[in-house]
């Protein structure tokens, strides 16, 4: 009998763990996505003999709907990617093609960056896509914070093998988060700082993403501004508006 209870115990008390975790995950996501968005973004990527910038704007609709565009340079200026549900587009306006992406393409790097093509559209969800798990508590630049452990879901199509999520407890917000393939090799560190208000959220308004095999080369993203729960809706993002959208 004691050992039935004591089995029982540790159940539940890995199930509330996980609920909070879930719950601490929810809130994340909740307060970089908002219902909707818009912003405007820098990227740039560093490389030891070279440097690039690349501008553009964005807008979420919920964890369904983003859309993404190239602002300069002029090379690739007008360039967009479009993410309905599961599927996700890219107009080359060069060459005056749509292109469909294949989910195989979604670990492919975005742009020349170090960012992947999921990390930039969010095909996966951080929420639905894994279970969560609170491993301890760390302190992140004078940020209490928990540590968090998500681990994949059997049946979702995801990049990452498991990944590890530093959350500060005061405001829930990420400050630094790494990737592991499925063999539990560290892929990426993803470095999140300058945290500012944004429209009435305190946010992290830089992204830093580091190779562990190239740590001399790194692709910084820069909020330059963000809007949350603006006024957009499903017909926003279209193939249509995709290609027309400036």
């Amino acid at each position: 009998m004691k050992t039935t209870v004591g089995i029982l115990f540790l159940f539940l008390s890995f199930f509330a763990n996980a609920q909070d975790a879930t719950e601490i995950i929810k809130k994340v996501d909740q307060k970089m996505r908002g219902n909707s968005s818009s912003s405007n973004m820098t990227m740039k990527i560093i490389r030891p003999d070279w440097s690039r910038e690349i501008s553009m704007k964005g807008w979420t609709l919920g964890t369904n709907y983003s859309l993404i565009l190239i602002t300069a340079p002029a090379r690739d200026q007008g360039t967009a990617f479009l993410k309905r549900d599961k599927e996700i587009w890219n107009w080359q306006p060069t060459i005056d093609r749509v292109v469909k992406l294949p989910p195989s393409m979604m670990s492919q790097s975005w742009m020349g960056s170090d960012f992947t093509n999921d990390d930039l559209v969010k095909e996966s969800s951080v929420v639905h896509d894994y279970h969560h798990f609170i491993r301890g508590d760390s302190t992140i630049k004078g940020y209490d914070c928990w540590k968090l452990e998500l681990i994949p879901k059997e049946d979702a199509a995801v990049v990452w093998g498991s990944i590890e999520l530093f959350v500060s407890k005061k405001d829930y917000i990420e400050l630094l988060i790494r990737y592991y393939d499925e063999e539990g090799y560290l892929i990426n560190t993803m470095i999140l700082s300058e945290i500012k208000e944004m429209d009435g959220r305190i946010i992290p308004t830089k992204m830093e993403m580091i190779p562990a095999e190239t740590p001399k080369q790194r692709t910084v993203i820069i909020y330059n501004n963000i809007d949350f729960d603006i006024d957009v809706d499903e017909s926003f993002f279209s193939i249509q508006k995709m290609k027309r959208i400036r």
